[in-house]
């Protein structure tokens, strides 16, 4: 990934951080601020929060408040609403039917039972340990923005 990019060729418009730990969205968001993923980040504090967002940027009318995110950084457990509360409500509402999200799912314990329930979501693309390394961010950028990544 070259760091070089100019301010206007970021390969991303917006990322989503959804995780109630400060700490965590404060390092991820360092770090893709610092690897240049995208032009903007946008941190809620959970699953509540990212579906009443997602129902705004995927309303019929486009609302420049509320741009399509191309990632989200779920996290597993939150108050509120955690992250499988937040991806049965998007599953069953489709919200991204007309431009497919890719969901990344964090976790600070995969527990096996975790991970396992996980497969029951397709939206979900893969789960990462908190908090993310430039090798990951890597991984994410080839896997599933190749034709955004800049070599």
């Amino acid at each position: 990934m070259n760091t070089l990019m100019t301010p206007y060729n970021y390969p991303l418009g917006l990322v989503l951080l959804v995780d109630d730990d400060d700490t965590t969205n404060y390092l991820n968001e360092r770090l893709l601020r610092e690897m240049q993923i995208a032009r903007e980040y946008k941190v809620l504090k959970n699953g509540k929060e990212a579906i009443e967002y997602m129902r705004k940027a995927y309303q019929a009318e486009v609302d420049p408040d509320f741009p399509r995110p191309d990632v989200i950084f779920l996290d597993i457990k939150m108050p509120v609403m955690d992250g499988f509360s937040f991806l049965e409500e998007y599953q069953r509402n489709d919200l991204d039917a007309s431009n497919p999200v890719v969901i990344l799912m964090l976790t600070s314990s995969a527990s096996f039972y975790d991970l396992e329930r996980l497969k029951q979501y397709n939206k979900v693309k893969k789960h990462y340990a908190k908090a993310l390394t430039k090798h990951d961010v890597r991984e994410i950028m080839n896997e599933f923005f190749s034709n955004k990544a800049k070599a």
